[in-house]
């Protein structure tokens, strides 16, 4: 696989490090994007009715779906963030830098979910470098075959 940055200054050059992970990972991968603040989903910065910042930036937010099992998506938002999806389980505030390792650990079987005996609980445990892990409350009726497939 191609060597990644290790920063993702852009929205575009995210999207640009997912097609290149979909590539390697032998996905299909769709993405959407929305440019301009009357299109995003976060018009924190500017006015509403407002098509750019008031810098004059265009905000670029992408959406991209995997195909295939896990079935995995991810929003990309021009705060440097995302929210990536994980069999229907929401992964909040995921630094856009940390979207290429959250998805090699969900792909390459490093992601996993822990069982708690008591009280009853599960938790999507994505490991990410620097000894990082990004934990995510599972719901019992949200435990689909793959996500019960990882249980430890």
């Amino acid at each position: 696989m191609d060597h990644l940055p290790d920063h993702l200054p852009t929205t575009e050059a995210a999207v640009t490090a997912l097609r290149s992970l979909a590539a390697h990972y032998a996905r299909e991968i769709e993405v959407t994007d929305d440019i301009g603040a009357d299109r995003t989903s976060r018009r924190s910065a500017s006015g509403i009715g407002m098509v750019t910042d008031p810098d004059g930036s265009l905000p670029h937010e992408a959406y991209a779906e995997f195909g295939g099992l896990p079935r995995v998506s991810v929003r990309l938002y021009p705060e440097d963030d995302a929210l990536i999806t994980v069999e229907g389980i929401e992964c909040p505030d995921i630094p856009r830098d940390d979207v290429p390792a959250f998805l090699r650990s969900v792909f390459e079987g490093l992601a996993h979910v822990k069982a708690r005996r008591f009280p009853p609980g599960y938790r999507l445990v994505v490991p990410l470098p620097g000894d990082r892990t990004h934990k995510e409350y599972v719901p019992l009726a949200l435990l689909t075959p793959w996500l019960s497939s990882r249980v430890r």
